[in-house]
């Protein structure tokens, strides 16, 4: 489509088309004292240079994570990219965010998505993995609705050291669709407390949804989780954070049937928000039961290897209303830079990436521990800690004074946690960005 104004003439030819004579009679529904009779104040024509300088005046107004040394996480996390990353994306082949409809459409994006199914299956340690959703919290959700179609119950049980927002995510998706939702607490080390579960009738769930690490950074006791296998229906759906599975156990390894997670953390910049990626993996047993579609290997008549859009029980496709969900698009550039991600790192730097995150958090929990502050929960963790520390929010104020986004208050999402704040350490962060960090916190120690 040529964007070109239309012309004098064009545009009367349009009205003789319609039959009347001035373009103001198009508008003639609208009430006249509602109608603006005046030019828009609209500043002066510019040039492009005019315009890109006038563009790049106006970005500089915001402040990004480079701007400061940044401890904010919670689900999104500032890493590196390597250049591949943009380099491939950028190229006009796959410089589209849209996805490919048709099953045989656009073989070298299909490729991709093929070899991403596989990295996912490879990190997560699972059978089967789709060609990726819009988010970790929807994938969340899409879990528990594919648990609740396996096993044909109307419930779910939800871990409350999942992040907040994914939780809200899921009770949209569930209490919409007429199932219940109902929440394990935390205990005093940061973990979900499984023995509110000798109170429930797990009868009644189809699935428990953890999160390891989970908002706080604490790792899951995950030889717990392993014995609720042994009722046979309940089925686990486990969120991880992809980059802590370079040096932390894998869903598949401890039993999970449904494993996702938010792909933010590789190759994708933080964007206010998103786009992100949301990666599903699960047991073969259950393919057809999976929402989004999957992208498979095959040959054609002459013998030559080809990929096609394998399951896509998608509305428009032809289960139309047995579709398994509302899934019918994606990310699809954020999955495919996922997939440049992966390969440029390697299976031995991705395991790299990994221990920089965990020895830097760990150093710089160590750094603030001996300037005398509590670690609010004592367990393991990976990428991110709390501490206790008064006023939080004055202490993220004060930090942005001092060159620092100090990390997120705890109490926006846990009342009983007010005094808290959470931080974030990757690999982006100098062990001299550290160590001021934590003599700036000790400056605070007293609010």
């Amino acid at each position: 489509m040529p964007f070109i104004p239309h012309t004098s003439e064009d545009e009367r030819e349009i009205l003789k088309h319609l039959g009347i004579k001035r373009k103001e009679e198009l508008f003639s529904h609208i009430p006249d004292e509602i109608k603006l009779r005046r030019d828009l104040l609209l500043p002066p024509p510019l040039s492009e240079l005019e315009i890109e300088k006038e563009l790049i005046k106006i970005a500089s107004l915001n402040r990004t994570v480079r701007d400061y040394v940044s401890f904010l996480g919670g689900g999104s996390y500032d890493h590196w990219i390597p250049a591949t990353v943009e380099a491939l994306l950028s190229r006009g082949e796959i410089f589209s965010p849209y996805t490919p409809y048709q099953p045989e459409a656009s073989q070298g994006t299909l490729t991709m998505l093929f070899e991403y199914q596989t990295m996912m299956c490879e990190l997560f340690q699972m059978e089967v993995s789709n060609a990726s959703v819009y988010d970790g919290a929807t994938a969340l959700a899409e879990a528990c609705l594919m648990a609740l179609r396996i096993t044909k119950r109307d419930k779910v049980l939800l871990s409350s050291a999942i992040h907040p927002e994914y939780r809200k995510v899921v009770r949209a998706y569930m209490e919409s669709a007429g199932f219940g939702v109902e929440e394990l607490s935390f205990d005093q080390k940061g973990r979900t407390n499984l023995n509110e579960l000798e109170s429930k009738n797990l009868s009644e769930f189809g699935a428990i949804a953890i999160q390891t690490p989970n908002f706080f950074g604490v790792i899951e006791d995950i030889n717990a989780f392993k014995n609720l296998k042994k009722d046979g229906a309940l089925l686990i759906a486990c969120v991880a954070e992809p980059l802590s599975l370079g040096v932390i156990a894998p869903p598949g390894s401890y039993g999970a049937d449904i494993a996702v997670g938010e792909g933010g953390s590789l190759g994708m910049h933080l964007s206010f928000g998103g786009p992100y990626l949301g990666i599903f993996t699960s047991r073969m047993k259950y393919l057809r039961n999976m929402p989004g579609r999957i992208v498979g290997e095959t040959i054609d008549r002459e013998g030559k290897r080809g990929f096609v859009l394998t399951l896509a029980t998608r509305e428009q496709h032809i289960r139309r209303a047995k579709a398994t969900s509302n899934i019918c698009t994606n990310h699809n550039m954020c999955a495919i830079a996922a997939t440049i991600y992966l390969a440029s790192l390697g299976k031995r730097g991705f395991k790299k990436v990994s221990e920089i995150n965990l020895k830097k958090t760990h150093f710089l929990a160590k750094e603030i521990a001996k300037r005398g502050f509590e670690l609010l929960f004592p367990s393991p963790f990976f990428n991110e800690f709390a501490i206790r520390i008064k006023n939080p929010e004055k202490v993220i104020e004060r930090g942005l004074n001092e060159g620092f986004i100090a990390g997120l208050s705890l109490g926006k999402f846990y009342a009983e946690l007010k005094d808290a704040l959470l931080i974030t350490v990757t690999e982006m962060h100098s062990l001299n960005d550290l160590s001021r960090f934590a003599s700036f916190l000790e400056g605070m120690k007293d609010g």
